[in-house]
């Protein structure tokens, strides 16, 4: 499940980052001429006893080093922290560069292996000098109750995981059928080689790629939905296959559009007319196709772009 939890992480961000700001705001003074070490701990302290979720909270200088462990589920606060040097961290220079409150990406905690986020909030003078940097590591799991029921969440979670399921193994029985039935009528075609019947080779290709259509369409959804398997845009993924799908229906009818032209040339020229019609309605599916790959990759540029000024 961890990957499902970083899926839901990586779109929850920065309502996580939101929600821990207003606790550091809320407690902590920042930019004010009386800001110091002692008054950061205070105010950590006061956040230890209100809120029960995290798993550490603690004070670093400006330099790196580790002053004050004011909570630990894992270490003594009382214990000897002196000279412990957290400058390689990457939630230390990502503060020092950004001059704001930052959340990290999860990784491992030292203390138990589990996944961990660690937000920080750089605390200033109004100066502009740097005092101190206020860290709380918080469990991933935690973290994403933040923003959402847990409980209503997990339900409707396993619902959905078990009705995706469900349609994932369905679909994948449709595929197989067809692929049996185009295997099927491929080797039928080759039995009465001397005698081969061309609606036989087309109706094998289309049943064939209708199947490899439906096996896309459910590689898609069992990855995304049951397995919690994402890329790094998801949208990009769920248009990918969109575009795959219908890309494999207009195939199917124009090649149907195709038969229906050789037969009616053959033993019905007046219903010719008709096999044009399907082929006017497969141009027509080619544009809607071209506008939705237009739009569609306009607004995900659109979004990237907000994402990176909003990062």
């Amino acid at each position: 499940m961890f990957l499902r939890d970083i899926d839901r992480y990586s779109k929850l961000r920065y309502e996580i980052r939101a929600y821990v700001c207003f606790i550091f705001e809320q407690n902590i003074k920042n930019y004010m001429p009386n800001v110091s070490i002692n008054n950061t701990k205070n105010a950590l302290d006061r956040i230890s006893k209100e809120i029960k979720i995290f798993d550490s909270l603690y004070i670093i200088s400006s330099d790196g080093i580790l002053l004050e462990n004011i909570k630990s589920k894992y270490v003594d606060s009382k214990e000897n922290i002196q000279n412990i040097d957290l400058s390689n961290r990457v939630y230390y220079y990502e503060s020092l560069r950004e001059k704001r409150s930052i959340i990290t990406d999860p990784y491992p905690s030292r203390f138990g292996g589990h996944l961990v986020v660690t937000a920080t909030y750089p605390i200033y003078k109004n100066n502009g000098e740097l005092v101190c940097i206020a860290c709380i590591d918080i469990p991933l799991k935690e973290a994403l109750n933040l923003t959402s029921p847990a409980s209503i969440y997990n339900f409707f979670s396993i619902i959905s995981t078990i009705i995706y399921s469900i349609l994932s193994i369905a679909l994948s029985f449709i595929a197989i059928l067809l692929i049996a039935k185009g295997v099927s009528s491929l080797f039928s075609a080759l039995e009465h080689f001397n005698n081969l019947n061309i609606e036989e080779i087309f109706e094998s290709t289309i049943l064939l790629t209708l199947s490899l259509a439906i096996f896309d369409l459910v590689k898609a959804i069992f990855e995304e939905e049951v397995l919690g398997k994402s890329t790094n845009d998801s949208n990009k993924t769920i248009h990918k296959t969109m575009m795959r799908f219908l890309g494999s229906i207009i195939i199917a009818i124009a090649i149907e559009a195709l038969m229906l032209v050789f037969k009616f040339t053959i033993t019905e020229p007046s219903k010719l007319l008709y096999a044009v019609y399907l082929m006017g309605g497969v141009f027509l599916l080619l544009i809607g196709l071209s506008i939705y790959i237009k739009f569609a990759y306009t607004a995900l540029y659109y979004k990237k772009q907000v994402k990176e000024n909003e990062g």
